[in-house]
């Protein structure tokens, strides 16, 4: 049953469409929250919201490229516009590349692409949140990094440069804001049972051998949820979480133990 933690809220979640950021935004809107769903892909950012309306939640769907900063800039401004006030922000939206080679023989075009999307994207939704923040008196920020932002990454350097870059940011904003009521976090999920890990570069659903090499990097010998993300998330965004700002906290079934 819901505790309702987030009634009165207004929380974004970006890359909403699928994933991880789709199970924030429905754990959002079953404990009160009304939801900014944004997102690139419409389809996928307007069902979504079909769902978040569906739980008796409240909410919009914005679409927009992180990688350009006018279509994030006009995503806070309408969910400003809309809700008058943004009390919780999400940044999950990434990508984590097509291409598997090692860092000399790595492609420039799939480097530029990724940094621009994982790490200046997400610096524009952070400094679009963090001026309507300053505006407001306060809030909250959760950046999704990766467990790639706590170690490298092989035949992968841009992500887990982008990621490493992404907990960076969160580590310098936490100090610059501390005192402003704004805390800023970052998530390091491991394998995640997540379309973009499953589908994506190294096509788990298909690859029975790297799947298995992926849930014993666990401890729990299993791969993650979505939705024990999404928790960790709301918990960040929580007042329960309170006196906890500049973490890269793990969300990794024991693989850093």
């Amino acid at each position: 049953m819901s505790r309702n933690r987030f009634d009165s809220k207004v929380c974004l979640v970006t890359g909403a469409g699928a994933g991880i950021g789709r199970a924030t935004a429905l754990a959002f809107a079953r404990e009160g929250a009304t939801i900014v769903v944004a997102e690139l892909n419409p389809d996928a950012g307007k069902t979504t919201l079909d769902e978040v309306l569906a739980l008796g939640g409240k909410g919009l769907f914005v679409p927009v490229d992180i990688a350009h900063q006018e279509q994030v800039e006009h995503m806070v401004s309408v969910a400003v516009a809309t809700f008058g006030r943004l009390d919780c922000a999400v940044n999950s939206a990434g990508i984590a590349g097509t291409v598997s080679q090692p860092t000399h023989e790595y492609p420039e075009a799939d480097w530029l692409l990724m940094l621009s999307v994982n790490l200046t994207g997400t610096w524009y939704c952070m400094k679009a949140q963090l001026t309507q923040m300053l505006k407001q008196g306060g809030g909250t920020i959760v950046n999704i990094a990766s467990a790639a932002g706590l170690r490298g990454q092989p035949e992968n350097v841009p992500y887990a440069a982008s990621k490493h870059g992404v907990v960076g940011l969160t580590r310098t904003a936490a100090i610059e804001y501390a005192t402003k009521n704004i805390r800023i976090n970052a998530l390091c999920p491991t394998a995640i049972e997540t379309p973009m890990l499953m589908e994506g570069r190294r096509k788990l659903a298909y690859n029975p051998e790297a799947r298995e090499k992926a849930i014993n990097y666990q401890a729990m010998k299993r791969m993650g949820q979505p939705g024990e993300v999404a928790d960790v998330a709301l918990w960040l965004c929580s007042g329960e979480s309170s006196f906890m700002t500049g973490h890269a906290l793990p969300v990794d079934g024991g693989a850093f133990a």
